[in-house]
Parts: C-alpha cells; structure tokens; sequence
C-alpha cells in the first residue's frame, strides 16, 4: 500500500511555528535593534527591496544570503549576530555582542549598521534601541545605575520569570534618537532566557511604536470629524421641521454619509492594526511574569498610565466614527422614507387627477356618442329613404309621412348597434 500523501503545505506550516527561535543571550552582552517602516502604504510595499536591502548589508560582512522569499534571517556580521525578520509594516534589525561597553549605551554595537546603508533604507525609522545586559549577583549598585542612566519620572522598573531577571527603562528616545534598555541577569537565569526577554522588549517597544500610529491618526481626524458632525447635527434639525425641498436634502445627507464612509474605509487599517498591536504590547508584558522593585513602576502601570490612555483615544475615535456613519445612515434611510411618502402623496393626488379627467372623457364620450347616433340615424334615414323610394308610389304615400316611419325604426337600430358594439368593448 502507498504512504499516504502529504498536504503541499504541511511541511511548511509546521516550520513556520519554528522559524523565529528566540536568540541565545549570554550575560555579559548587548544588543542594538532598528525597525524600519515605509512611510505611506507599508502592508504593500516591495518585499524584495527589503530583502535587497538585508543582503546589501550582508555584502559588506561577506555573509551567507538568505533564502529566496524569506521572510527572517539570522547569520552572523563578524562577532555579532544578526537577527533579521519581516512583518506586515516593518522589518527588523536585531544585533547581538558580546560584553558591555564602559560607556553605558555608546552605541557602538549599533554603529554595524553603516550610515551609507542606512541612508538606502526602504523605509524610514519608526524605532530604534540599545539594550545593554549586565550579569548581578545581587541587587547591589542596580538603583544607582538606574537613576544615573534613566529618567527618573519616566521609569519603568521590575523583576521578570521568577526574579531571575530585572529589567529598566525610561522609554524617552536619548540624544543618538535610541530608546534604551537594561537588563540584570542572575547567573541562574540561561542565555534562552535572557534572549526570550531581550526579545519581548525589542517587540514591546516596536508595537508600542506601532499603536502609536494610530493615535496621530485619530488626531489627524479630529477636526474632520467635529466638522462633519457638525454638518449632520444641522441636517438632522432640518429633518425635525419642515422640509420644503426632501431630495435636495436627502442629497445633502447622502454627501455627508459618503465623506463618513470614505474616512471610516481609509482609517480601517490603521485602527484595526492599532488594537492588534496593542493586544501584542499587553500579552507581552503578561508573559513577562512581573514583580514590583524597590517600590518603582513596573512596564504594566507605565503602559496603564501612559500607553493605555493613548489606545483608548484611538478606540474613542473608532467608535464615532460608526456611530455617526450609522446615524447619518438611520437619517438617510428616514429621509428616503419621507421622500417616498411625499411621492406617494404626489402620485396618489396625480392618480385622482387622471381619474378626474378619464371621469370627465368619459361623460363627453357618452355624450359625443348621443350625438353621434343622431348624425348615423340621419344619414341611415337618407339611405333608407332613398332605397324605400319605389314603394312611395305603390302606397300612395308622400316623402315626409315615408320619413316618419321610417326615421323611429332606423334610431331605434342605430342605438342599439352602438348599446352592443360598447358592450362589446366593455
């Protein structure tokens, strides 16, 4: 019996679950992280450029090329290791050194990526870090680190899975235009460990990123949208008065609903993108198994207090936006219902006009065919006159007592030849 045939896409689907390892980190190290966006239409850009992009850099170092279409990459420049993926908007950078400079985030490790090829980029800049990992027997100097290197309104500070890793940042773009990152290993927590949360801070901080693209646009709308309700808020009035012109300002609505529809379509994307980021940022710090240190804000209130905020506008923005494309619909669709009353008004009184006058047609017909059958009988009395003339001699009688006799019979024969051929119609 023949094996059983595979599906053309099943090898495929299960390495695709295995295709983003997490990198192996060794304290002492660091790390520099770049995501690149293009500025208008990303989820459709080029995604060979990208990819020419990557083995241009590649080049420089003399190292292997990826595969054709691939969509991540992970090889190594020299003594560091790159780690390159693909997504809907954005690619990512991701260099790994080892030790830690004496200059806490020089930005020497980020200095791989050579200004010309930068300058090259499909795409611009939507975030950047430098995350410096230090091997910490114990608490010991971390505070004094912190608060020289941070901002300290702006600090996020916690433990990580099971204490075995603290994690710091400001959040706040430094003068190179980086974020930063610190990351205190315990000698117990492995190098899968330490990259897994080197990992979910490069993603926390480029969703972020991300969502916050979604704020500017809902900003962007503000204006657009208080305009537009405004203009609906006047049509609705009119609505609740008399309306002299119905269709002209059904016109008026259906504009006005048209415009709603056209920003709700061109805004879709970026608002659907924003919650899906969002839900990314959250489950990643989630799965960071946070506790409190010394007291200090941790990466979940910073983002309740800060980020949170920021999603909600957007959510706030999406919602009326609906509700005004569905009230100004529920408008149109009363309007169009006055507009046909008032047509059905017409037409009922247009109807009662035409039955006026086939009423009035009809009273002139009978009347006409009164006449009519008087006009027949006369020139049928000519002809029978004329026909009966022979027998005026026979009789002995005179012309007017032969018309006499003759014009009852031949009226009485003309009406009812009309009375049949009417009800013949009928």
């Amino acid at each position: 019996m023949p094996p059983i045939a595979d599906h053309p896409l099943r090898y495929a689907m299960a390495n695709e679950l295995h295709a983003r390892p997490f990198p192996a980190v060794q304290a002492p190290s660091r790390a520099a992280f770049l995501a690149i966006k293009p500025a208008e239409n990303a989820a459709g850009r080029d995604r060979d450029a990208d990819r020419a992009h990557l083995i241009e850099l590649l080049d420089r170092h003399g190292a292997q090329h990826p595969q054709p279409g691939a969509t991540h990459y992970s090889g190594y420049l020299g003594k560091h290791l790159l780690k390159w993926e693909s997504h809907t908007e954005f690619v990512t950078f991701t260099l790994f050194g080892a030790g830690t400079a004496e200059r806490p985030f020089d930005g020497s490790t980020f200095g791989m990526f050579p200004e010309s090829w930068l300058a090259k980029a499909p795409g611009v800049r939507i975030t950047s870090a430098l995350i410096r990992i230090e091997l910490s027997e114990d608490d010991d100097g971390i505070t004094d680190k912190i608060d020289t290197w941070f901002v300290p309104e702006s600090l996020a500070i916690s433990r990580v899975l099971d204490g075995e890793l603290i994690i710091a940042s400001d959040f706040r773009i430094d003068e190179a235009g980086h974020m930063r990152f610190a990351i205190f290993a315990r000698p117990a927590a492995g190098e899968r460990r330490t990259g897994r949360v080197v990992q979910r801070l490069c993603e926390i901080e480029t969703y972020k990123a991300m969502s916050m693209l979604g704020l500017t646009r809902a900003r962007d709308l503000g204006a657009d949208m208080a305009q537009i309700d405004a203009r609906l808020t006047n049509l609705l009035e009119q609505m609740c008065g008399t309306v002299t012109e119905p269709a002209e300002l059904l016109h008026d609505l259906l504009r006005v609903s048209s415009e709603l529809e056209n920003i709700v379509a061109q805004s879709a994307f970026r608002f659907g993108a924003t919650g899906a980021y969002e839900t990314i940022v959250n489950q990643r710090i989630e799965v960071l198994r946070e506790t409190r240190y010394a007291g200090r804000q941790t990466f979940g209130e910073f983002m309740m207090r800060r980020f949170d905020p920021a999603m909600r506008t957007v959510k706030s923005t999406e919602a009326r936006l609906k509700a005004m494309s569905d009230r100004a619909l529920r408008a149109g669709d009363l309007l169009r219902t006055r507009v046909d009353v008032d047509r059905s008004a017409q037409n009922r009184d247009l109807l009662r006009s035409m039955d006026a006058r086939s009423d009035m047609q009809l009273r002139l017909q009978k009347t006409v065919e009164g006449l009519s059958t008087v006009a027949i009988s006369y020139y049928a009395v000519s002809l029978v006159l004329y026909m009966t003339g022979p027998l005026e001699d026979m009789l002995d009688v005179s012309k007017t007592t032969m018309a006499a006799m003759v014009t009852p019979l031949v009226l009485l024969a003309v009406w009812f030849m009309v009375k049949r051929l009417r009800r013949h119609l009928e």
